[in-house]
């Protein structure tokens, strides 16, 4: 059985309130061309569909559409599972339609898929947490734990242990629990794979992800993940890569796209997994093309900011400008930038003062506006400003602010 692990599309999601949905359109269509090119029999998408729980008609539009793709009119199974950024109700709400498509969701760790026809296959088991499928005549047994929350692993453990026990428990013991329960269901005859969305310790984030642990409870230990699975299928990490103490059976597929500057420096790619029932897996990665990079211009004067912006000006990337200057920025300087080239997302000025250290910029949001008016003064003028001058800068300000409100 040919396999392809892929998460977090994020559909839907912003870079600096810019839209990137032309870029995963993109993406999509080129994804359902890796699917086809492969012979892939099974596509499963470990979590994080959307980038939140409601997300734009047309990132719903764009899901849908490539789901329809892949399915090639029910040739192919799709397992699609929720991630910590979706909305497990309505990310299943079209399931009874999907399945016709061999469309496979699962929302909650709670979910039982309903036996019967997807497609040209079958699901010919199932329950709480996992399903039997019947694939051109092979047979799976998946572990399905979508995104468990503190309450919906309650919810599924339940009876599983009494109130001490489970009390005692953390929830990195509470997740090893329950896959040990679940992979009961293993049989030596079946292809043996876990899917889920979660946090697992010794994961390296990428930075774009939106944390699921809060103080370190929501993080997993590797041996949690059940030992005879053969293949471990995670979401919510944007860096593709093995987690630690798993054998290289547990890995994180990564997002498709950099949604973050921390991100450019490593590929994004898919997992191909060769799987034989009672055989150690082929694993094959798959790159993804970068539609529109992400860029940080570390330049060492406003004016070659300025000359780099005009000598970039056709080229198709996100820029972060970094521009180390001894003095601010002025808004006609960065109008000039900003109309040379599209897509600057951020210009960040890196003062240097006449000990030659850096200031950070991002340290004005620890002083009031008063300080950094007088330090700017200060630095523009080498002379204080007079008290009379700062009491007014600051009752034009109190004005505006009660504009505001009253507005």
């Amino acid at each position: 059985m040919r396999i392809l692990h892929t998460a977090d599309w994020h559909l839907g999601k912003n870079l600096e309130g810019c839209s990137r949905m032309d870029e995963q359109e993109a993406f999509l269509n080129d994804f359902a061309q890796i699917v086809k090119n492969n012979n892939i029999d099974l596509i499963i998408i470990a979590g994080d569909i959307y980038d939140n729980p409601n997300p734009p008609a047309r990132a719903e539009r764009m899901f849908y559409n490539t789901l329809k793709k892949l399915s090639a009119n029910g040739e192919r199974l799709t397992l699609v599972i929720s991630g910590n950024h979706d909305n497990p109700d309505r990310l299943v709400a079209a399931g009874p339609l999907a399945r016709d498509h061999g469309i496979i969701m699962v929302g909650t760790p709670k979910s039982v898929v309903p036996v019967g026809e997807y497609g040209n296959h079958r699901v010919i088991n199932s329950g709480e947490g996992f399903i039997e499928l019947e694939i051109n005549g092979e047979k799976s047994v998946i572990l399905t734990v979508p995104y468990p929350s503190e309450k919906r692993l309650n919810e599924v453990l339940y009876g599983a242990m009494d109130e001490e026990e489970e009390r005692l428990k953390s929830y990195s013991d509470r997740i090893k629990t329950l896959f040990e329960t679940l992979s009961r269901n293993y049989r030596e005859d079946t292809i043996n794979i876990a899917v889920s969305h979660l946090f697992a310790m010794g994961s390296e984030e990428a930075g774009s992800e939106r944390s699921i642990q809060l103080g370190g409870s929501f993080i997993v230990d590797g041996s949690c993940f059940p030992k005879n699975a053969q293949y471990i299928a995670l979401g919510h990490v944007h860096k593709p890569q093995v987690v630690p103490g798993t054998d290289r059976r547990a890995r994180y597929a990564g997002s498709p796209i950099h949604y973050n500057k921390k991100e450019i420096n490593f590929k994004k790619k898919c997992f191909i997994v060769e799987a034989k029932a009672g055989e150690d897996c082929n694993i094959q990665e798959v790159e993804f093309k970068l539609y529109k990079p992400i860029e940080v211009w570390k330049c060492k004067s406003i004016e070659e900011a300025i000359n780099i912006c005009e000598e970039n000006k056709e080229k198709n990337c996100w820029v972060y400008l970094e521009i180390t200057t001894d003095r601010y920025i002025r808004e006609d300087e960065i109008k000039l930038m900003k109309n040379a080239k599209n897509d600057i997302l951020e210009i960040v000025p890196k003062i240097v003062g006449e000990n030659s250290e850096e200031v950070d910029i991002n340290s004005f949001s620890e002083k009031s506006f008063e300080d950094i008016f007088k330090e700017f003064y200060f630095k523009e003028r080498e002379v204080e400003p007079q008290p009379e001058v700062v009491d007014l800068l600051l009752s034009i300000i109190r004005e505006g602010e009660d504009e505001d409100e009253t507005n």
